[in-house]
């Protein structure tokens, strides 16, 4: 069973930053690509960020404003979020491709996490 619990979220003022992180849990024998998604209200999830060993892919509406990292020994992926706008409030999804120990691939998301920005 692999899971991922994302934490970080909440609310803050427009100008402000948010550092989301995902936690992936479980019987894995590799982490592939890993992302961040994101869903506002009545619209449909987009892709915010990837990152595959050293490469990273940005939306254009977060470029130069997010940064996506990850830490492969602790299995955690990160989305440090500076100079937040109100059209950046949605639910987040961390997302991951992972290799689990029976060499089984799969895609896997987490339950989201809520970030509110204040105008």
């Amino acid at each position: 069973q692999v899971q991922l619990v994302e934490s970080g979220g909440g609310l803050v003022q427009a100008g402000g930053s948010l550092r989301l992180s995902c936690a992936a849990n479980g019987r894995i024998f590799t982490l592939n690509t890993m992302g961040w998604y994101r869903q506002a209200p009545g619209k449909q999830r987009e892709l915010v960020a990837t990152i595959t060993r050293g490469s990273t892919v940005y939306a254009d509406s977060v470029k130069g404003r997010f940064t996506i990292s990850r830490d492969n020994a602790e299995n955690t992926v990160y989305l440090q979020m500076n100079s937040l706008k109100p059209e950046d409030t949605a639910v987040y999804y961390c997302n991951a491709g992972i290799t689990n120990s029976d060499y089984y691939t799969k895609d896997y998301w987490g339950k989201g996490t809520l970030v509110t920005v204040s105008s």
